[in-house]
């Protein structure tokens, strides 16, 4: 979207930095991406740089304060004390750094236009009618335009007249250097893995980022007025796996190289073939199963395989076991007699939230996508913030939150008989 001007560079690629993926959609929002608004988003180097940096700070309300607040031509960020005194501090340009804004806001400083997100929901009239907590202005990242190209995230992002409004609610404090630094209302956390993102990843700590990009441990609630305590040995700093999350909705950030070693499409394409073309039956129809193509990934189809959560035999539909008492949720599997949920099982087609290139042989419980081995298992260690106060695993694919033992299943298919 922002690439350089192709005309009087026609043979040079654009400069990636990265791309920051949603959790809970499958490739693409519901009603398809448009605009600003779409499932994922990637950083490409601006044509001119847009970065700004800390300048001039004024406190009290003096007429240079006054003026910085009123200077369309100048980003600031107030921070109001009390009545009577609010400290401004100016930023100016920096040629050396490009800078990208997430939030709720359609206003046109936002590069990245983020809903909250609704786990499971196959529309967006589902996701109408929740009361955001995402803010509208709720996050910067700045990344450098020369190698390697490094990206740093920051609580809370300018507005339409370049400035970051903290209240004499939000937390807020000065730091040891004289300088001014602040939380937003909801926060904006992230967590880094360990081993960065490859089969061999553990899920990090989750921190707490300020308005200057320091990094904090997390406030007891999201929105509590005193900050967590300062983590000196970390830093702002995104890392290929980096989770940002904005109190509504959790972005996965990929670096440009960490994609380059990610499944491509094609490849989750040919694996989907490759299945198919074993054959695999429905052990008690001994009719053919076939997970259906990337494009109709939300209309249950009539070779669609099914599987039984509890023991993970998968068959094709059929209306047999129904357990009465227990509500018709649960089924008992034909094959081995345990009881449990019995659901459709849908191809994971976001190709960034795989960790490794290994075959789909393992679903995620209770909604039954389908990934590697390993994608299940790093997803399923992940506590992700949910609400204001409460962390829980859930589904990259469709953000439903994880049930059972280990949150995953191995997927038993039976072959042709032939």
């Amino acid at each position: 979207m922002f690439s350089p001007d192709q005309e009087n560079h026609p043979s040079k690629a654009p400069v990636k930095y990265g791309e920051l993926i949603v959790l809970g959609y499958n490739g693409s929002l519901p009603n398809g991406d448009r605009g600003r608004r779409k499932s994922r988003f990637a950083l490409f180097k601006r044509p001119k740089a847009n970065g700004v940096k800390p300048s001039t700070v004024h406190i009290a309300c003096t007429p240079q304060a006054a003026k910085a607040i009123s200077n369309k031509d100048q980003h600031s960020i107030s921070y109001t004390l009390s009545r009577a005194q609010t400290v401004v501090v100016e930023y100016t340009h920096d040629s050396n750094t490009d800078m990208f804004q997430i939030g709720r806001s359609t206003e046109s400083p936002i590069d990245f236009v983020v809903t909250d997100t609704v786990p499971g929901s196959q529309s967006n009239s589902d996701t109408q009618s929740v009361q955001s907590t995402i803010s509208r202005f709720a996050c910067r990242i700045i990344c450098e335009r020369n190698p390697p190209f490094t990206a740093r995230i920051y609580a809370a992002g300018f507005d339409s007249s370049k400035n970051i409004f903290l209240g004499e609610k939000a937390a807020k404090w000065k730091t040891s250097d004289g300088q001014m630094d602040g939380l937003t209302t909801n926060g904006v956390l992230v967590m880094h893995p360990r081993s960065g993102f490859t089969e061999d990843s553990k899920p990090g700590i989750w921190r707490e980022i300020s308005v200057c990009g320091n990094v904090f441990s997390l406030r007891e609630t999201r929105s509590a007025q005193q900050r967590g305590k300062m983590v000196d040995i970390e830093t702002n700093q995104l890392e290929d796996g980096s989770l940002i999350d904005l109190c509504g909705a959790t972005l996965l950030w990929r670096t440009a190289e960490g994609l380059s070693h990610t499944p491509t499409v094609k490849h989750l394409e040919a694996l989907r073939q490759e299945i198919n073309a074993a054959r695999p039956q429905c052990p008690v129809g001994f009719n053919t199963l076939a997970f259906p193509s990337m494009k109709r990934k939300d209309v249950v189809d009539e070779k669609q395989p099914w599987v039984y959560l509890n023991c993970g035999h998968v068959h094709g539909y059929h209306n047999w076991g129904n357990k009465e008492e227990r509500d018709g949720k649960d089924r008992e599997c034909p094959m081995c007699r345990s009881v449990g949920p019995y659901v459709p099982l849908w191809l994971g087609c976001e190709a960034g939230f795989y960790v490794d290139a290994g075959p789909p042989t393992h679903a995620f419980s209770p909604c039954g996508h389908v990934c590697s081995e390993k994608t299940t298992a790093y997803w399923s260690q992940i506590p992700l913030p949910h609400g204001t106060h409460t962390f829980h695993a859930a589904c990259p694919f469709c953000a439903h939150q994880l049930a059972g033992e280990q949150g995953y299943i191995r997927l038993i298919f039976q072959g042709p008989l032939d």
